[in-house]
């Protein structure tokens, strides 16, 4: 049983890939019947929202302790609603229905060197040229955005598919609505970024991640349909014409939640860049259905630059692992203290001093991608 519990985690990530795989497959399928993006944005919330509030409400009921959320916390999760739930979620679909699936699961793999870069220019983390992790997190992000941009600019020779006439490629679709869709995506990446980060101050605030994500969802319900209603005018846009349309909004729906759920628990188990290691299998399994079941032409340029743009992701994973691996041995040479009690921690790599930051009260709240760390400025 214990061999069985060990590779609970591991099928755990391999299942959300699967399942965000699905989601950008489904998604693409149904935009190309006649489903709005921002129509199934709205479903994906309300379907997701539904899900989960229920299990955030027994959940908090079995707990020991209450939180006690005010309307700063309100604002907080509100804000980060609009900027993920909301803005992400449409940016997402709308990238999708420009471009490609497989373009939108390369794009994500972005986010932890977007989230570096943001970290490091608002100072919450440092970076010192001379030290490796540094580099590599540097280094890694250029090669990561730069790959990302290939696939959108570059086609180069066709690999598969290449006697289909087909109207997208691995790198969108033709034409302006192709480098649209990569754009938008991008931009989409950007945003989910800034939630990440925006993740440090809710967990300090809202310590029960299944609460603060119930609430994320429920907002993001309204915002999403106040927009939609906003954009789509014609009541008959709501409505789904086929069955693809009907299993598309409850799979991505389900799905969102489910994802959620399984992140949540892994990371908990795990950590969360034992989750983001996991997030090129889901660009894998894409393309591969994509050019199999969609007959998406996949291109030389392509190809490399989601090579690039995996091997970018590793270089950033990388060097935070150093990071959390400077912490660990800090954290060794403090045994009056309970490891479980330590919130936050990072290295002052313009100094090469270990900084921690030690509280008895509140827990680590993972997220989905490698934590982002408030560093002190050392003495």
């Amino acid at each position: 049983m214990n061999v069985i519990d060990s590779y609970k985690p591991v099928m755990a990530m391999m299942g959300v890939q699967v399942l965000e795989a699905g989601v950008a497959i489904f998604s693409e399928a149904a935009f190309s019947r006649g489903l709005s993006p921002e129509i199934l944005s709205v479903y994906r919330q309300v379907i997701a929202a539904l899900v989960i509030a229920p299990m955030a409400y027994f959940s908090r009921r079995r707990a020991s302790s209450t939180i006690s959320l005010g309307l700063k916390e309100f604002v907080l999760l509100y804000i980060a609603a609009l900027l993920g739930p909301t803005i992400n979620s449409i940016a997402f679909f709308e990238g999708i229905s420009l471009s490609s699936s497989t373009m939108s699961s390369t794009m994500s793999n972005i986010v932890p060197g977007l989230t570096f870069v943001f970290t490091a220019a608002i100072g919450m983390e440092k970076v010192n040229i001379r030290s490796l992790r540094s580099n590599a997190k540097i280094i890694g992000t250029v090669i990561s955005v730069s790959g990302a941009m290939s696939m959108a600019l570059l086609k180069g020779p066709k690999l598969l598919n290449a006697g289909i006439v087909a109207t997208k490629s691995s790198s969108g679709s033709s034409g302006e609505t192709w480098l649209l869709g990569s754009l938008i995506l991008f931009g989409n990446s950007c945003c989910w970024a800034i939630w990440t980060i925006m993740q440090v101050p809710i967990s300090a605030r809202c310590p029960d991640p299944l609460l603060s994500t119930a609430w994320m969802c429920f907002f993001g319900s309204i915002q999403t349909t106040a927009v939609t209603i906003f954009l789509k005018t014609d009541p008959q846009a709501w409505k789904p014409h086929s069955n693809l349309e009907y299993a598309c909004l409850l799979y991505v729906g389900i799905a969102s939640a489910s994802i959620i759920i399984l992140q949540a628990w892994c990371i908990a188990r795990r950590g969360p860049l034992f989750s983001a290691m996991f997030s090129p299998l889901s660009t894998v399994i894409v393309t591969t259905l994509a050019a199999i079941f969609q007959h998406e032409m996949v291109y030389t340029a392509s190809l490399l630059g989601a090579v690039a743009v995996i091997a970018g992701l590793y270089m950033v994973l990388w060097g935070k692992a150093e990071d959390q691996r400077e912490i660990r041995q800090v954290t060794n040479f403090i045994p009056q203290v309970d490891q479980r009690s330590i919130q936050q921690g990072s290295i002052d790599e313009s100094s090469g001093k270990n900084v921690c930051k030690i509280n008895l009260e509140k827990p680590l709240l993972p997220d989905k991608f490698p934590s982002v760390d408030k560093v002190d400025e050392p003495e």
